[in-house]
């Protein structure tokens, strides 16, 4: 069976078809914006075009548009193709995307950009696990985190913040999906935004 990883949430834009637990064929590109052009040119430009037996999306939390981009394009692909589609966390794919340094570390924190001054972090375990929930935090609230191993867009800001650990700068990578838990997946693929909408509903009167 042969599954499409799509994710787009990051300035990465990275697809992969993997089959058999192998990588058959994959693009990632660091272009920062323009997924909505790009991304669906880059599945593309696969193998078969592809096509694919399940796809699965990464969610986000990460850029707004582009995690939109890349679940809206997951779920087209899944109507036109009548296949499956299923979903997982960026910030999982990010850890998974630095496994064999977090599992020597015996865990890492996640931080990537979370845009409005705001970092994204999340505490993954060895095996891959989240230990916590993700927060969006302003960099001196993340700075207060202890994990000895960062990695992520906002690695080396972290690191030079806290003045302690060790920076990972860490894009997600779809080819990493390999090196996820399979509790990482769920069904129904949505954004995860990461944080309260910006914009408030009016009061009544």
């Amino acid at each position: 069976m042969r599954h499409l990883i799509i994710d787009s949430a990051s300035e990465a834009c990275s697809v992969a078809l993997l089959e058999a637990g192998e990588v058959v064929d994959y693009r990632h590109e660091v272009i920062g914006r323009g997924h909505a052009e790009r991304l669906v040119p880059l599945i593309a430009e696969l193998a078969d075009g592809g096509r694919a037996d399940v796809i699965i999306v990464g969610c986000g939390p990460g850029s707004f548009a582009g995690v939109r981009i890349g679940v809206a394009a997951a779920r087209a692909l899944a109507i036109g193709w009548q296949v499956p589609v299923h979903g997982f966390s960026t910030l999982a794919l990010v850890a998974a995307s630095a496994a064999d340094a977090v599992v020597a570390a015996d865990g890492a924190l996640v931080v990537m950009e979370g845009g409005h001054g705001q970092w994204f972090v999340q505490p993954f375990a060895a095996d891959l696990s989240p230990r916590a929930d993700v927060r969006s935090l302003v960099p001196e609230a993340a700075a207060a985190l202890t994990d000895e191993l960062v990695v992520g867009n906002r690695a080396e800001p972290f690191v030079a913040r806290r003045g302690s650990g060790r920076a990972l700068p860490t894009l997600p990578d779809a080819r990493a999906f390999l090196r996820l838990p399979s509790a990482a997946l769920f069904d129904q693929p949505s954004p995860i935004y990461g944080r309260a909408p910006d914009a408030k509903p009016m009061a009544a009167v």
